[in-house]
């Protein structure tokens, strides 16, 4: 079986510089210019102020946009800014096109793997730039929910598209503008941070923003960061048929999750052909005969491996430099925008939502914050946002999803814990769709069967985890697990088999004789 691909630097020498995040003027995609007319039109005229808005919300991207929407529609006027492309990183550059991505990367290893399911496969033909087209329509259509023009003439909204700046008082300015508030919201979101290795700024390198504006395969990729993003793409390229290097300071990739479960997925995506440089410094980079060369240190060795291409995917930073925060009193920091548990800043009058504010930077956590701080910034609410559960999920191969506390994390929190773990090579349909690397986890308090977290590591892991999160957040313990029905054959039945693993912990000895007496009058 040979992968047909097209080589990135056949043709050409070219002179490298850090790639720019495509506009309207630049993108070549005929979808990629149906987006931008959406999210960014470049004749959008804003509108004029209109007077005193309830809420002036800065950022539009998914905290922004459900922070809006919502205080739009129970009645409030609402002005939203936004300098770049409304929809943020998760439409643009995040959520929706690495899981395009992904999606196709799936496809692919699907494929290459089919003789085992009695499939005869030859010579694979794969075209990367179908499969980025393919992206960038899903990604186009998408974006009309997000666009300027529906929040504009159908949710009552006044879009403003420009740098904000806050002005004192309750003023914000943005372009020759002066927009007035009783309450605003910083939603202005993170981007991703490039680590200071000598050489990097002069070579250039890619990030999120940029690597999904690639037409042709790069013959070789190296990653910087082993955390969710450089593994969901390391492995995506390595299964297109790139040669992928992944680095990181860390002696394991993501180092957040549990060993045993960040184990499996190390070994699948090495398994892929992605070479992993853990527990190494980075020296330094610079670009030689078009291709950028990387070296690398580990137990005292110096390596250098060239690379076509290199992304960064190494830490976020929040997206505060120019809101004149000092000019209205709110307080910030290193990661981001100070609130409190209720998403209030410094200043009472504003609040802040999102990745800009909270450690957990992900859309749906944006999502949850937003529809938070519509009910504390409007209407006198006392939610908090560190009452929530947070579940996440990494789209590697398998998925490794988690919830709650971690076995590090509890054990960090000086927490006795007890762990029901079920291993998926026990479960008819995992054996049956060859999916029997991984396992559920569940933690709960010690000898009792409240609910701390859970970790599962499975094709479908983002899926299976709601039902352990619904309990959760219903204050149901495991055992009550154990009355949940599945049908047969799933995967989620791992689940059902960890509260049943549970509740036969609470057959004591005393109440096995017990048992036993009884059934002589049966």
């Amino acid at each position: 079986m040979r992968v047909t691909k097209r080589p990135y630097w056949q043709t050409r020498k070219v002179k490298m510089t850090k790639p720019e995040p495509l506009t309207q003027a630049t993108a070549t995609s005929p979808h990629d210019q149906r987006r931008f007319k959406l999210v960014h039109p470049q004749q959008w005229q804003n509108p004029e102020p209109d007077g005193d808005y309830h809420l002036v919300v800065i950022g539009a991207g998914a905290a922004g946009l459900i922070t809006a929407a919502g205080a739009a529609g129970v009645g409030a006027r609402v002005a939203l800014i936004e300098r770049a492309n409304l929809g943020g990183d998760c439409l643009n550059v995040g959520c929706v096109p690495s899981k395009g991505v992904i999606r196709a990367s799936r496809a692919m290893a699907a494929v290459a793997e089919a003789s085992e399911f009695g499939i005869s496969v030859g010579r694979i033909d794969f075209d990367f730039s179908t499969a980025m087209e393919r992206m960038r329509k899903i990604r186009a259509d998408i974006s009309q929910v997000d666009s300027a023009e529906r929040y504009s003439q159908e949710l009552g909204v006044d879009i403003f598209i420009g740098e904000a700046s806050f002005a004192g008082g309750k003023k914000v300015s943005v372009g020759d503008s002066v927009l007035t508030f009783r309450k605003a919201v910083i939603a202005s979101g993170a981007r991703a941070a490039a680590p200071p290795i000598p050489g990097l700024d002069q070579t250039g390198y890619r990030t999120n923003e940029t690597i999904f504006d690639l037409d042709q395969l790069p013959e070789t990729l190296f990653v910087i960061g082993a955390g969710p993003i450089g593994c969901e793409l390391a492995q995506s390229f390595a299964r297109f048929g790139s040669k992928v290097h992944v680095a990181d300071m860390s002696k394991r990739v993501l180092p957040r999750e549990d060993a045993d479960a960040a184990e499996l997925i190390q070994q699948s995506m090495a398994s892929d052909g992605v070479e992993m440089h853990l527990g190494v410094s980075i020296d330094g980079v610079e670009e030689s005969d078009g291709r950028k060369k990387i070296t690398i240190t580990s137990g005292g060795e110096s390596r250098t491996i060239a690379a076509n291409e290199l992304l960064i995917s190494a830490g976020r930073r929040p997206n505060i430099d120019s809101l004149n925060l000092e000019a209205v009193g709110v307080k910030s920091g290193r990661r981001g925008v100070e609130v409190n548990d209720r998403l209030q800043t410094t200043n009472k009058h504003i609040y802040a939502v999102g990745d800009v504010a909270v450690p957990y930077q992900f859309t749906h956590m944006a999502d949850a914050t937003a529809r938070i701080v519509i009910q504390n910034a409007l209407f006198k609410g006392r939610k908090k946002w560190t009452d929530l559960i947070v579940p996440w999920c990494t789209y590697t191969e398998p998925e490794l999803a988690h919830v709650g506390l971690s076995k590090q994390g509890a054990a960090e929190q000086g927490l006795e814990f007890d762990e029901y773990k079920i291993s998926f090579d026990d479960i008819d349909r995992s054996r049956l769709e060859g999916d029997e690397s991984g396992f559920v986890s569940v933690l709960t308090t010690s000898g009792g069967d409240k609910i701390l977290g859970a970790t599962i590591v499975n094709g479908n892991a983002g899926e299976m985890l709601n039902e352990i999160t619904v309990a959760m957040v219903n204050g149901l313990g495991l055992g009550s697990l154990a009355n949940v029905i599945h049908p047969y054959p799933t995967q989620a039945e791992a689940i059902r088999r960890a509260a049943d693993a549970f509740n036969r912990t609470r057959l004591t000895p005393f109440a096995a004789r017990v048992l036993k007496f009884l059934l002589k009058f049966v």
